[in-house]
């Protein structure tokens, strides 16, 4: 049996080990795979494994020993799963693999801006703490979390995360979801949308990309939003408006960003966001510490025994 992994070098750049997937049969495993080597590199495989490499109906159509596609990912946009399913070839992804690393990346935003770490930091190295008068300094306001309020859109298992976190620090927590629009669970308030963003000193998106959540975060949503508050995006690009958002901060409409995603990946070098004020920008990487590749690992070799089983799990199509 052949199995092909088409790009795995963002989940494995090298320590961890491929090792449990080589024991399935002849592997070969590529850290990425450009659209025109996708149909020799699978050809004869009856396992693809794929992060971002897309899996098209055309593509698939010209690979038919492909039995199986295995996800090295929560989103199946990549592949197209229709067409899989009318092959017969199950589909499967890797969920709630990342929920407490995620949540804890939207508290690394928070941080950043209330107590302004890095920008301290770099003033010390370059000298101006030893050249001070005093035994301290700040060059920004400091701010406690504490009895602030955050509002959580998506209350999902990584939105509960959050709101755990939230809770520890003393915050005051809302939060709202398509099932969850009012009433309470335990100290976290549901409220609609409007009273959200209109109450919250923190923001954060933590919804599926749908149509009804693309470019959810928009002009119209931002004013609505404290002139004080911070809007944290750890969910998906495509939710938020990038301009909108851009003319947000540069207008002072709202007062900072943390945006682990952007609507496109890797993104345009003309990006709006790259220009605005006071906006954390990182590359993705909520989900990328050791541990949580190392569960994501886990899962996917789980989800290879359950295939040659005979009994594919957590698929998608």
């Amino acid at each position: 049996m052949k199995i092909v992994v088409l790009d795995g070098f963002a989940e494995n750049p090298g320590d961890l080990s491929w090792d449990a997937l080589r024991a399935f049969g002849d592997t070969e495993i590529y850290d990425r795979t450009p659209a025109e080597l996708i149909l020799p590199r699978a050809a004869g495989a009856e396992i693809v494994v794929t992060n971002k490499t897309p899996l098209t109906a055309e593509t698939l159509e010209k690979l038919p020993d492909v039995k199986f596609i295995a996800l090295l990912s929560t989103g199946s946009n990549v592949v197209d799963c229709a067409y899989a399913r009318s092959r017969g070839i199950p589909v499967s992804n890797i969920p709630a693999y990342s929920t407490e690393s995620v949540a804890q990346l939207v508290f690394a935003f928070i941080l950043e801006h209330t107590r302004k770490v890095a920008l301290h930091s770099v003033s010390v190295m370059r000298g101006d703490w030893a050249k001070c008068a005093d035994f301290c300094y700040t060059l920004a306001p400091l701010t406690d979390i504490r009895d602030k309020t955050i509002g959580i859109f998506g209350y999902g298992s990584i939105g509960r995360a959050v709101a755990r976190i939230a809770l520890a620090f003393g915050m005051r927590v809302l939060a709202h979801s398509r099932s969850h629009t009012s009433g309470s669970e335990g100290s976290v308030v549901f409220c609609d949308l409007d009273t959200l963003l209109r109450e919250s000193d923190f923001v954060t998106l933590h919804c599926p990309l749908t149509a009804e959540t693309t470019g959810l975060a928009d002009k119209a949503f931002f004013s609505k939003m404290k002139r004080t508050a911070i809007f944290i995006n750890t969910s998906r690009g495509p939710v938020v408006n990038e301009k909108d958002l851009a003319d947000a901060l540069n207008g002072g409409v709202i007062a900072g960003a943390g945006l682990d995603v952007l609507s496109s990946e890797p993104p345009h070098e003309d990006n709006p966001l790259f220009s605005a004020k006071n906006c954390y920008i990182t590359p993705h990487v909520a989900w990328a510490s050791f541990e949580t590749r190392g569960r994501l690992m886990d899962i996917f070799i789980g989800n290879i025994e359950a295939y040659l089983n005979g009994a594919p799990r957590n698929t998608v199509n």
